[in-house]
């Protein structure tokens, strides 16, 4: 009897699978805030930085519909991110995808493209639920800066990098939260995505510029650049992507309902430390350039 050829499998997310493994085991209660704040026990800080951007950092056309240009760092304490942000994600592509080769990009889960069919709108609700859970349950500090183009060309400065100038402001932010941390005569590494042999040159060189004493304290600054390939299956990268657009909604649209940024206020690096955590993060963790004409720099 000839054997029938079975219909190809389709790499969408399933609707009826059972879930095979909880995100978050219950171990013992979490000690990662006090060790984080510990000195450094070798060269490297305690830390580590995954960035991502949302919109195009290009002055010669403003979008209309999203005319900002969105830079995000996500750092998280590295014992952190090994042990419950790595395999909470791992676990989430298993139980949705049954394998974890698929890369988590916030364009393509919203538009539905590749491997994120959805076999329902309450499917997709479920998904996403989940993946804000992944987010409000690891711990990491969110520092980023938003662009407004139509503003900065506004004022005669069409010829500046938005890239460039939200980098500066990121990196300076991130210096101030690990001189909190003590970590600043330890190397911070900050992992980005590579956009291309001319594009990455040239962050590179910026990145390097700031860090060697062109920023608001003059002073060189112990980071370190990393370039991650488009494909690499990063966990800290994938979430920076996922949270770098929500943070630019939230300064467009900010009487729109914007459940993910509620999640993200309560990550952002704040002037009054882990005990006002989702207050005071305004011009301190989140940045917006040309700032408002009633706020004042600090």
């Amino acid at each position: 009897m000839p054997s029938q050829s079975k219909p190809p499998v389709e790499n969408t997310i399933k609707d009826d699978l059972p879930e095979q493994f909880s995100l978050f085991s219950n171990a013992e209660p979490e000690t990662a805030e006090t060790e984080a704040d510990a000195p450094p026990a070798g060269r490297f800080s305690n830390f580590v930085v995954y960035v991502d951007e949302s919109g195009d950092h290009g002055m010669q056309t403003v979008d209309p519909n999203y005319p900002v240009f969105v830079l995000a760092f996500c750092v998280f304490y590295k014992r952190h991110y090994c042990e419950k942000v790595v395999p909470a994600l791992q676990k989430f592509k298993f139980n949705h995808f049954g394998h974890d080769h698929v890369v988590l990009h916030e364009h393509e889960i919203r538009k539905e493209k590749g491997s994120f069919k959805f076999q329902s709108r309450h499917h997709k609700h479920e998904f996403l639920d989940q993946l804000t859970s992944i987010i409000e349950a690891s711990n990491f500090i969110l520092i980023s800066c938003v662009i407004d183009k139509g503003r900065l060309r506004d004022k005669q400065e069409q010829f500046s990098n938005p890239y460039h100038l939200a980098l500066g402001f990121c990196l300076e932010s991130l210096d101030e939260f690990l001189q909190e941390k003590t970590q600043d005569d330890a190397l911070t590494h900050v992992v980005v995505e590579c956009r291309g042999t001319r594009e990455d040159n040239e962050l590179e060189l910026e990145f390097r510029r700031v860090c060697d004493g062109a920023n608001r304290q003059g002073k060189r600054l112990p980071f370190e650049i990393v370039f991650a390939d488009k494909k690499t299956n990063s966990s800290g990268l994938q979430l920076a992507d996922l949270v770098a657009r929500p943070v630019g909604l939230s300064v467009l649209r900010p009487d729109q309902e914007n459940r993910a940024f509620d999640v993200l206020k309560r990550k952002f690096f704040c002037s009054g430390g882990r005990d006002t955590v989702g207050e005071g993060f305004e011009n301190w963790g989140l940045k917006i350039y040309p700032p408002p004409e009633s706020e004042r720099p600090r």
